[in-house]
């Protein structure tokens, strides 16, 4: 099993599931060579309070657009609706409804590198169970591998020998240019909610422009909020919004956060379950455990139209272990691995063994995701797949590959690719 890259080892994710070299290459050279669309069940909209609409973005982060299509048709934020964050240097489409909006209020939507097109309307928003994947057509340029249609035909024979890739969370999940996200969850689920908020604002990131960067380290080095309010940039609008409430609430750290939009306010603790489920799928990869087989002490989830359902889960024991595996080998049932939160219950066996020494070694307790100071911030906890089904078709052009595949909902493109490029990814 080869290890990753540090900056994967970063986030957890110390291994990949592949040994075959890598190919190389860079992706999003251009937004257009990451396309995604999402993938939803047959939906008829026949009428009703929400409006749903698709919107093709270039480039576009889904909270920034949402923020600034609130701002033009004058609403709030809380109107929307939408089944997932999606790719910022991408080109995508996604499914929003808007509720109470009449559709002659689009026109009033001026912003580059949208397009808007009518669905209908339904009696419900628009979220995330009612999305099934996410369809990708990714481009990989500047191969630097001497046979790339080889190299990649030798990485898809391994994925398809383990039925998948494993199924981490990508640095999506806790910042493309600034990765610390995991890093505000964890001061929250700890009751350190002014370390929590002094990290979103001020710990400065190499990737990032040289004057956002400046303005976080003089924060960093001062703590004086009221400089920072005239010192970071406009466009750090999150920031600026819990600069501004800090200014005026001095000390109310935990609440500082509630500025933020409900969705992105609870990525922080969620990205830190992330990076302790990615600690937890590396460990039992460590141990040579499969993730397409379940074990004595194992929890596996069902399918719902051929997809997992993380309502409908079971213990393995000794007494079930042949019946599960059937229902396993047959895709109907799936392992899974706990994304840690203050109603978990821990697994029994082997894997508890796993999940016990990784919450030793953080020195943490599913209690902590209570977040006392502030409960909207909590979390109690959810359970995911450890295996992500893959299937990518391939196609090579002198030194550039176009992959094309669906993954389940959830599920980062992003892990599929770096078992292709190895440390490029």
């Amino acid at each position: 099993m080869k290890l990753a890259s540090e900056q994967d080892r970063f986030l957890g994710m110390d291994y990949y599931i592949t040994d075959s070299p890598g190919c190389g290459g860079i992706i999003r050279r251009n937004p257009e060579d990451f396309l995604v669309v999402e993938v939803f069940e047959d939906l008829r909209y026949e009428g009703g309070r929400y409006l749903v609409i698709e919107v093709e973005k270039t480039d576009w982060d889904t909270h920034h657009l949402i923020r600034e299509m609130s701002r033009h048709l004058r609403i709030s934020q809380k109107r929307f609706g939408w089944a997932g964050t999606k790719d910022k240097r991408a080109v995508t489409r996604q499914r929003i409804s808007i509720m109470n909006l009449d559709e002659s209020e689009l026109d009033r939507i001026r912003l580059p590198d949208i397009k808007i097109n009518v669905l209908g309307r339904t009696n419900r928003a628009v979220g995330l169970g009612d999305l099934l994947g996410n369809r990708f057509s990714i481009t990989i340029r500047e191969l630097s591998c001497p046979d790339p249609a080889r190299s990649l035909a030798s990485v898809s024979e391994e994925i398809k020998r383990h039925k998948g890739v494993a199924n981490y969370f990508g640095v999506q999940r806790f910042g493309d240019i600034r990765p610390i996200t995991h890093l505000v969850g964890e001061a929250l689920a700890r009751g350190k909610a002014e370390e929590a908020a002094r990290i979103f604002l001020a710990l400065p990131y190499a990737g990032e422009q040289e004057r956002t960067r400046e303005a976080r380290e003089r924060l960093w080095e001062s703590g004086d909020i009221q400089a920072a309010r005239n010192d970071f940039p406009g466009y750090l609008h999150h920031e600026l919004a819990m600069l501004n409430y800090l200014a005026e609430h001095p000390g109310d750290y935990a609440h500082s956060f509630d500025v933020l939009s409900v969705n992105l306010k609870r990525l922080f603790v969620h990205a830190y379950q992330s990076y302790l489920f990615n600690r937890i799928l590396s460990l039992r990869l460590a141990k040579s455990m499969p993730l397409d087989e379940a074990l004595v002490g194992d929890v596996v989830c069902f399918s719902k139209g051929g997809m997992p359902d993380m309502d409908k889960n079971q213990e393995v024991t000794e007494d079930n272990l042949e019946a599960v595996a059937r229902l396993v080998n047959r895709g109907r049932a799936f392992v899974t691995l706990p994304l840690i939160g203050f109603e978990s219950r821990l697994a029994e066996g082997r894997q508890g063994e796993i999940e016990r020494q990784v919450l030793q070694e953080e020195d943490i307790l599913p209690e902590g995701f209570k977040v006392v100071e502030n409960p909207d911030l909590g979390s109690r906890g959810t359970r995911r797949t450890a295996l992500c089904p893959v299937d990518p078709k391939i196609r090579v052009e002198r030194d550039s590959a176009q992959l094309e595949f669906i993954l389940p909902k959830g599920s980062y493109a992003t892990v599929v690719l770096r078992e292709y490029m190895k440390d490029a990814s």
